[in-house]
């Protein structure tokens, strides 16, 4: 049986496998978006051109599959990871899997924002906040308005269950004293519906099917700039933040590479790389997209991940029995 499972893990990884990784100097297995992602390499390998990058691209929850069957198959292909969260990044910290690296680019970075001993770094912060369609009768500025009855079943919001940021986005506005778990209580109480993923979301309120929803920062800003009916807001009481974490592979074929690669996506270049894709970058002291209000005026809402990570389970059960398990 173990011959087996070893075998099909084998298969598993040689299947998700979708680039040729022999020849390269470093190997990147990424969740962001693909454009995102070749202008990522594109910019590191212009300032390490004697580095050659293959990278894999899917998102976080298939990029872990594809590792772990590569783990179980005693190959994993992977040097360096650049996916969604902290958690997933802390999870193969307590796995023994990431390799500690102190970059001295994390100097200009809050400390909130990597791990302590140097397995993981943020890259950037991809907060959650309201979208509204410019239609709407009300106009949010907190996270409660969306219980009041001028939003009565007129709210949508991705699943933390089909979402690993609006499990993030739960967790972290649970742990906000004036919101709770009976936030989201409530929510459902005024018909708030939790389906499918941020990009659902989007088009649900942009349509006018809904008229308020709970996204991700960069989509609705970008749609608002090609003329969608759409405003995005930063709630009063604060916004939860994915960082698009970097970390080194314990198993790293090209660690030296990984180390650069890692300096790089921290350091001001590499951080202006980010922003010109419409990210708001991690490092201090860096402007923000068009479209953005100043950096001080967003109140990102803490999370720790070690926490997070253990009480994911409980979390997730707790959110289905207000929302059902869509």
């Amino acid at each position: 049986m173990k011959t087996f499972v070893t075998a099909v893990a084998g298969l598993l990884a040689a299947s998700f496998l979708s680039v040729s990784v022999h020849a390269a100097d470093l190997v990147l297995y990424t969740s962001q978006p693909n454009e995102d992602a070749q202008s990522t390499v594109d910019g590191f390998m212009a300032a390490n051109p004697e580095i050659k990058v293959d990278w894999v691209r899917d998102g976080t929850p298939k990029i872990m599959a594809k590792l772990e069957a590569e783990i179980q198959a005693g190959n994993p292909v992977a040097d360096v990871l650049l996916i969604a969260d902290m958690v997933t990044l802390e999870r193969l910290k307590e796995a023994g899997k990431l390799m500690a690296y102190k970059s001295p680019e994390a100097a200009n970075y809050d400390a909130a924002l990597y791990d302590a001993d140097g397995y993981y770094y943020s890259t950037k912060l991809i907060t959650t906040g309201i979208v509204y369609n410019t239609g709407a009768s009300m106009k949010p500025t907190s996270w409660q308005d969306l219980t009041k009855p001028e939003a009565k079943s007129l709210v949508v919001m991705p699943s933390p269950l089909a979402s690993g940021a609006a499990l993030i986005h739960a967790q972290t506005l649970a742990d906000v004293d004036s919101l709770g778990w009976d936030f989201y209580k409530n929510l459902a109480g005024n018909g708030a519906v939790a389906a499918g993923g941020n990009g659902q979301v989007l088009k649900s309120v942009a349509s006018g099917e809904k008229a308020y929803g709970m996204v991700v920062d960069y989509m609705p800003i970008r749609e608002k700039a090609k003329g969608a009916p759409l405003e995005f807001v930063f709630p009063k009481e604060g916004v939860s933040a994915v960082t698009e974490p970097v970390a080194i592979l314990s198993t790293a074929k090209h660690a030296d590479a990984a180390k650069k690669f890692v300096d790089y996506v921290l350091s001001e270049k590499g951080q202006q790389g980010f922003l010109k894709l419409g990210y708001i970058p991690a490092r201090g002291g860096m402007a923000l997209p068009a479209g953005f209000p100043t950096r001080d005026s967003i109140k990102v809402l803490p999370l720790n991940a070690a926490v997070a990570l253990k009480n994911t389970d409980r979390d997730l059960k707790t959110f289905s029995s207000f929302y059902g398990s869509n």
